[in-house]
């Protein structure tokens, strides 16, 4: 069940409560101190094995350095864990939470925002907080419009980019509009995950921008107005409904996840698969899961960017250990790691030019990956839409394309 379905039937219930803030007079030492033997549930997505290889290795190493346990908690959908945060509010379970720390952004961290689901401000207190690039990458204080606070620590930067067997395909598509085109001159070998996966609602985002009358009020809240919604959001059905019969399966399935979509890829049932990190694919590679022909293209007027982070819903029980997890998130050590395609290949969020030259050195790419693109080739970053209009957009592709 998605988040904004559930809160309308226990928002009423929900305690009016006051944000929860980092004691001022307390040191960085003090929270250390305070972590140690804690256990700190996070929920964060499970549906990619690097992903959770990745997170297995911080886990490990947070319980080295500061005797934090962490639990990795699985998710599907980071709005169930939203909703049982609300539950817990509700319930008047204002300590002793189920969830301790969570990855999210857009519209699950607008809503816990607006509900007062969050502890905090909390991020910018923490040490590695100033090797953050909060100029050149803007989207660390911005979460889809709507202002971070210190709320959330970023920890991740990602892009979407479409990858390909370069085998079986010659000739990329440029845009939304071309897409389609390549889609009817290539019946079945194109898919998108079904939203609400990320990676399925972020393509239907993509399409929005490129296609609604005026791209500029997606950055403002999504109108009440039932006509004005369905005006601005018309060109996105009408172009689905005739992209459909020519995708994968006559558009009559959709994978479940983008995992999903790119082991479609591998297995040579299409020919073009959605990525969120630029260096997926390279990444794939190495580890044996597409093949060594894999590229990747974007979109010439740009392809959708955002920031990832994670955050602490009021009432966790381990927030001190929380906070630490979340500030060795932003380490170099573990910024760097996670850009290895080894690991995840995933965007650091800090500031090469706030780090030493040993730590720089870190974050040396290869230069023997072809499926890795330079920052330039990914070409402009389009900014998210408002939240709201995501949560609209989901619940209306379901009642249309859902099964």
């Amino acid at each position: 069940m998605r988040f904004f379905t559930y809160a309308k039937a226990v928002l009423a219930a929900a305690l009016v409560a006051t944000l929860p803030t980092v004691a001022a007079a307390a040191s960085w030492d003090d929270t250390v101190a305070e972590a140690r033997d804690q256990e700190v549930f996070w929920n964060a997505w499970g549906g990619d094995e690097r992903i959770n290889a990745y997170i297995a290795w911080a886990g490990m190493r947070v319980w080295e350095d500061y005797g934090v346990t962490v639990r990795h908690v699985k998710l599907a959908d980071t709005a169930d864990a939203v909703g049982r945060v609300l539950a817990e509010k509700a319930a008047g379970r204002a300590d002793g939470g189920s969830v301790d720390l969570i990855w999210i952004n857009g519209e699950n961290f607008a809503a816990m925002k607006e509900n007062g689901l969050l502890f905090g401000p909390f991020a910018e207190h923490l040490p590695n907080f100033k090797l953050v690039d909060v100029a050149g990458k803007p989207s660390t204080r911005v979460d889809f419009t709507v202002p971070v606070e210190g709320l959330e620590a970023p920890w991740g930067m990602a892009k979407i980019n479409f990858v390909y067997d370069s085998a079986r395909v010659t000739q990329t598509p440029a845009s939304i509009p071309e897409f389609l085109d390549w889609a009817r001159a290539n019946p079945g070998r194109f898919t998108y995950p079904a939203p609400p996966d990320f990676i399925g609602s972020t393509f239907l985002k993509q399409v929005l921008i490129e296609l609604t009358p005026d791209p500029s009020a997606l950055q403002k809240p999504a109108p009440e107005d039932a006509a004005a919604f369905a005006a601005a959001t018309d060109p996105l059905w009408r172009y689905l409904e005739t992209l459909h019969p020519h995708l994968w399966r006559g558009g009559k399935a959709h994978p479940a996840t983008g995992t999903a979509q790119i082991q479609l890829l591998d297995d040579g049932e299409v020919d073009i698969a959605i990525s969120f990190y630029p260096s997926d694919a390279a990444s794939m590679i190495l580890n044996d899961r597409l093949p060594e022909s894999a590229r990747v293209f974007v979109l010439k007027g740009g392809t959708i960017g955002n920031t990832h982070f994670v955050a602490i819903p009021f009432n966790a029980r381990a927030k001190e250990g929380a906070m630490v997890l979340a500030n060795f998130l932003m380490s170099p050590e573990a910024q760097a790691r996670k850009q290895t395609l080894e690991a995840w290949g995933d965007q650091t969020v800090l500031d090469m030019g706030k780090l030493t030259a040993d730590q720089r050195h870190l974050f040396d790419t290869p230069k023997d990956a072809p499926a890795l693109l330079s920052p330039a080739a990914l070409g402009p970053t389009l900014l998210e839409p408002h939240p709201s209009w995501m949560t609209r957009i989901e619940a209306e592709w379901q009642r249309r394309f859902g099964s």
